[in-house]
């Protein structure tokens, strides 16, 4: 099994690309790669997305993208695992190149999210719920948070702004990233005036939606020497990956307020990389909703169960914390086109552990990790990224 590591990276801006079809976008993401690579082609090309098929009318996205960007006949296929299909696409890579099967890839998350209207993509959000059981009843996606939340809340004696520090902190960051959808910060005064959106869920618990692409380049890591170093930087190795999966249904676990698949995925994650929850240096957790923050601290050992909330109230969460999370804005501030924010988190750590993070660089930042969650904890992937020093 080889080393794989992460030449380049590219991304757009979280918006409403009105003038960009979805070719265009994961396009610009995928050119973006290649030119920080400073390579031209690539073995096989893994496309993340979850809802081409029903928002763009557009499935077969592999054939599609690798097409577009001019590598027509290179080995290409889409990746789907609902809000976590980005995580996937780039471990279905990984195994490829550490396999040996392929000698490069891209991998590119890519949705398009703005163009229908919001409860066309409410309901696409929701095919990544249980359909008989969930989805038939009439749950949306953040009804089913909100159940979450609530049950978590009554079990644990936390009040509804304890959970106001991961939205406070996530804005605080994407002030400073232009590619992020919102670049405004927030007080705990507009916290707790947001509107309620499906109570305890208010506007400001939620990530909002946008079309975006991020796309990353990865090879043999012993094949980067001495081209990383030439280009000027370190190269980022991908030293742990897991991946696991639980119940589609809430209600279907036997516990509503763990996710088991965070814990088994981080799990095999650190094993992988040789590694524990205190050598992580920075996390890109999954908040898409405020509770799922919480809900992945604790899957992967940053708190204890039921203290999630306790990590942002003591300022741990932030730049300058003990666990840095969200370091570009996370889901919540950034934006959240679904198939492409595992990607987006990827190339937000790789940033960190290039030292090109900008204002939000965090100092001696050398492991980072992400984990990008696909339904309400069903299907979730954990990655482990190390900036090689020597």
């Amino acid at each position: 099994m080889r080393e794989v590591a992460i030449l380049g990276i590219g991304q757009t801006p979280v918006a409403e690309h009105w003038d960009k079809s979805i070719r265009e976008i994961a396009g610009e993401a995928v050119f973006a790669a290649l030119k920080d690579a400073k390579r031209d082609t690539a073995s096989g090309l893994f496309v993340g997305n979850m809802m081409s098929g029903i928002l763009s009318k557009q499935e077969n996205l592999g054939a599609l993208v690798a097409d577009w960007v001019g590598l027509r006949g290179i080995e290409a296929i889409k990746v789907e695992a609902a809000c976590g299909s980005g995580a996937a696409a780039l471990r279905a890579a990984l195994m490829a190149v550490n396999s040996g099967m392929m000698e490069s890839a891209i991998v590119v998350g890519v949705e398009k999210m703005t163009e229908t209207a919001t409860a066309e993509a409410t309901a696409a959000l929701a095919t990544a719920a249980d359909a008989d059981y969930e989805a038939a009843e009439g749950l949306s996606f953040v009804a089913i948070n909100a159940l979450v939340m609530r049950r978590y809340m009554y079990e644990h004696g936390w009040k509804h702004s304890d959970f106001a520090p991961f939205s406070i902190n996530a804005h605080a960051n994407a002030v400073n990233n232009p590619n992020a959808r919102l670049r405004e910060p927030i007080t705990e005064q507009d916290y707790q005036k947001a509107r309620m959106v499906a109570d305890p869920i208010n506007l400001l618990d939620a990530s909002p939606m946008g079309d975006g692409a991020a796309a990353v380049y990865i090879a043999p890591a012993d094949s980067l020497y001495p081209a990383a170093w030439y280009n000027g930087r370190p190269p980022v190795r991908i030293v742990g990956s897991g991946s696991a999966t639980d119940t589609i249904a809430v209600h279907d676990r036997h516990e509503p307020t763990w996710l088991a698949a965070s814990y088994e995925s981080a799990k095999r994650a650190y094993k992988q990389a040789g590694l524990t929850p205190a050598d992580i240096d920075f996390f890109e957790v999954h908040d898409a909703f405020s509770i799922m923050a919480a809900l992945s601290l604790e899957g992967c050992g940053f708190a204890e169960r039921g203290q999630g909330p306790r990590l942002g109230l003591d300022g741990d969460i932030y730049l300058n914390g003990r666990l840095p999370i969200a370091t570009m804005g996370g889901l919540k501030a950034r934006g959240h086109p679904v198939g492409a924010t595992g990607v987006y988190q990827i190339v937000e750590a790789v940033l960190q552990l290039r030292g090109e993070a900008g204002i939000n660089q965090i100092n001696g930042a050398e492991i980072g990790m992400t984990q990008n969650i696909g339904g309400s904890g069903s299907s979730i992937i954990t990655h482990i990224l190390k900036a090689q020093k020597d």
